[in-house]
Parts: C-alpha cells; sequence; structure tokens
C-alpha cells in the first residue's frame, strides 16, 4: 500500500511536500522490480535539480536505473546513510529510506504527479 501523503512519478519516485521542502525516494514497488540492491549515487547538498531530469542513479544485480526529480529546486539535504547501507530502501522505503529533500521552487509541479490510488492501479496494470 502506497501512503497517501505524497505523490508518485511514472519513474517510480515518490515525493512528500512539507512546506517548500520535497522529499523525495523511491516506491516500494520499484524496490520489489529491481531486487537486490548494490549502489547508489545521489547529489551533493547545494546541486540544482530539474524536474524531469536525473538527479542519480540506483544500481541492482538487475539493472541500473535513473532517480528523476519531480521538482525543480535545490538539494538541501542528502540521506548519506544510504552509501554504505542501502538496506533502508529495501525494508522501508517509504521512511528511513528517502534519498534526497529538495527546497523546490515551485511545489505546483507536484499536481502533474499520481495520487497513491492513481499510482496503484498503474503498477497493477503493468503486473497484469
Amino acid at each position: 500500500m502506497n501512503p497517501n501523503d505524497r505523490r508518485y512519478a511514472e519513474s517510480h519516485e515518490w515525493a512528500r511536500a512539507e512546506g517548500n521542502t520535497v522529499t523525495i525516494g523511491i516506491t516500494q514497488h520499484a524496490v520489489d522490480e529491481l531486487t537486490d540492491l548494490v549502489y547508489i549515487e545521489l547529489p551533493e547538498v547545494g546541486a540544482e535539480v530539474t524536474a524531469g531530469q536525473a538527479f542519480g542513479e540506483i544500481e541492482s544485480v538487475k539493472a541500473v536505473s535513473e532517480l528523476v526529480s519531480p521538482v525543480d529546486g535545490k538539494v538541501v539535504e542528502v540521506n548519506t546513510d544510504l552509501n554504505d547501507d542501502l538496506d533502508p530502501i529495501s525494508k522501508d522505503s517509504y521512511q528511513s529510506g528517502w534519498m534526497v529533500k529538495i527546497e523546490a521552487t515551485d511545489l505546483s509541479q507536484l499536481d502533474s504527479l499520481m495520487t497513491a490510488e492513481e499510482y496503484e492501479k498503474k503498477t497493477e496494470s503493468e503486473s497484469s
């Protein structure tokens, strides 16, 4: 079940806004599809990101996937714990597995993302 307090991208990132700060991670569906995670590359604090563009990548034993920003803005925090241990992404992708926090320049960009219900319908249709 995907939390209702965030929005979901076609590329399987989730985004949760708290004021102008947007926390981003990948969905449990993405974790399940990737299987065993082996490496993550995240941006530095202060990096500028653009909606629809990659801000990093995550690698599993079977694929390398870009991490795509849902908003324009500046990285204000990075979950550096993930550099040494990717287990939080696999075990708790919606909480301790968060990846970056971005100070968004336009929160309305989140309106184009899917709700939890829309995302669940999308992933169910992909699986069938």
